[in-house]
C-alpha cells in the first residue's frame, strides 16, 4: 500500500479539509487569526482558507510566531499513538492481574473515563477489555491444564472464580472438552488427507467443527508427523474419498487465489491473533503490506512485533494469507512454509 504525498498547497488544503489522518508527519498547517499551528487531521472548526499556511515541520511553524493546537497537540506523539500507548499499559495490566478487573477499575488506573477507555481499546484492539481478559484466561487454560495436576486446579490457576465460568468458556476455545484436550485430544475426531499440489506437499485436516491445519511442506510424512504432535491423542482418520474434495478446494486457493476460498476455520489462538489473522483474510490477491501497515489496520500501529509473531504462528496457510506481509522495504521476510513458497504464491497472484 503506497502512501500518499502531498507536495502540492491544494493537495494539502483538501487533506485539511477532509482531515486526513493519512497527511499527518507530511506537513503541518498554520492560521494566521489564531496564531496555532494544527495536524491535517485536527477536528477545530475550518479556517478560511487565506488565513491558512503549510509548513513542511513543527519547527518551521514555531519559528513563523505559531503556537502548538491544543486540541490536536501537534507536538505531542500521534494520537494513535498515544491510544496504542494507553491501551498497551492495560493489557499488562490485566495481564498481570490475579483476578478480573472491572471496567471500573481499568479507568481509575488509565486515568481516563470509562466510555473513553472501552471506546479506545475496542479501536486499537477489535475487542473489549472484558474480551481480551477472556482470551488471556483461555491461554492460561491451556497451559494450566497441562500443567496442573487436575482440572479443578487449573480452573482457579487460570483465573476463573468457578468451573461454570470455565466450562463455558473452554467450548470455544478448546474445540473439545478441558478433560480431552488435557489429555492431548482424546476423543476428538479429526479427519486429514494429504494431496500435492504445485508448491510440495499439502495436508488440510478438520474438526466436526471446521479445518483446524493447513500445512505445506516436501515431505508428506512430517506432515502427518506434525499433525500427529498437534493432536498426539485424538483418533485421526485419513484417506476417506468425500474429504477429498475439501482438499480440492484447499489446492483451488493455492493454483487460482483469484476464487478465494470461503471454508469454515477451527483456528485456536489469542485475541489478538484472531484480530491479526482475520484482518490478513481481508487482503485481496495480488497486494502485499507491511508489517508495519499491518499492524495500523487493525489499530495497534505500536504493535508490529505482536503482528510478525501472530503471523509466524499462523498454522492455516493459504486460507490465512500470511504470505501477503512482507518488510517495509518490500523484501520478503522469513515464512513457515518456507521463502520459496511465499516467492512462489506472491509471483502466481501478481501474474493474475
Amino acid at each position: 500500500m503506497n502512501q500518499v504525498t502531498y507536495t502540492t498547497d491544494d493537495a494539502r488544503w483538501g487533506a485539511v479539509q477532509q482531515r486526513d489522518g493519512n497527511a499527518d508527519g507530511q506537513f503541518w498547517y498554520a492560521v494566521r487569526t489564531t496564531g496555532v499551528y494544527c495536524r491535517p487531521s485536527c477536528g477545530a472548526r475550518p479556517a478560511l482558507r487565506a488565513n491558512v499556511t503549510f509548513h513542511a515541520s513543527m519547527a518551521e511553524a514555531e519559528s513563523a510566531g505559531f503556537r502548538p493546537c491544543r486540541r490536536c497537540k501537534p507536538d505531542q506523539p500521534p494520537l494513535a499513538e498515544r491510544h496504542a500507548a494507553l491501551v498497551e499499559r492495560l493489557c499488562r495490566l490485566i495481564d498481570a492481574a490475579d483476578s478480573e478487573l472491572d471496567l471500573t477499575s481499568l479507568a481509575a488506573a488509565a486515568g481516563v473515563s470509562q466510555f473513553h477507555l472501552h471506546r479506545v481499546f475496542k479501536a486499537q484492539t477489535g475487542i473489549t477489555p472484558k474480551a481480551y481478559a477472556a482470551a488471556g484466561r483461555q491461554r492460561r487454560m491451556q497451559e494450566k491444564l497441562v500443567q496442573q495436576p487436575s482440572v479443578t486446579d487449573a480452573i482457579y490457576a487460570a483465573g476463573f472464580n468457578s468451573s461454570g465460568r470455565f466450562y463455558a468458556a473452554s467450548q470455544g476455545a478448546l474445540g473439545m472438552t478441558p478433560t480431552a484436550f488435557r489429555a492431548g485430544g482424546q476423543g476428538a475426531t479429526i479427519r486429514f488427507a494429504i494431496a500435492q499440489c504445485s508448491l510440495g506437499a499439502i495436508l488440510v485436516a478438520s474438526t466436526d467443527v471446521g479445518i483446524c491445519a493447513i500445512l505445506l511442506g516436501d515431505d508428506p510424512e512430517l506432515l502427518a508427523r506434525d499433525l500427529q504432535d498437534r493432536f498426539p491423542k485424538a483418533e485421526l482418520i485419513g484417506a476417506e474419498a468425500d474429504y477429498e474434495q475439501t482438499v480440492a478446494r484447499v489446492i483451488g486457493m493455492v493454483e487460482a487465489p483469484e476464487l478465494g476460498l470461503d471454508l469454515p476455520l477451527d483456528v485456536r489462538g489469542t485475541a489478538f491473533q484472531q484480530r491479526v489473522w482475520q484482518a490478513l483474510r481481508t487482503i485481496p490477491a495480488g497486494r502485499t503490506v507491511s508489517y508495519t501497515e499491518l499492524a495500523r489496520l487493525i489499530g495497534a500501529p505500536a504493535s508490529v512485533r505482536a503482528v510478525a509473531g501472530a503471523c509466524a504462528a499462523n498454522a492455516v496457510a493459504i486460507a490465512i494469507p500470511c504470505h501477503r506481509v512482507v518488510r517495509t522495504d518490500g523484501s520478503l521476510s522469513g515464512y513457515r512454509w518456507g521463502v520459496e513458497r511465499k516467492q512462489a504464491l506472491l509471483e502466481r497472484e501478481g501474474a493474475r
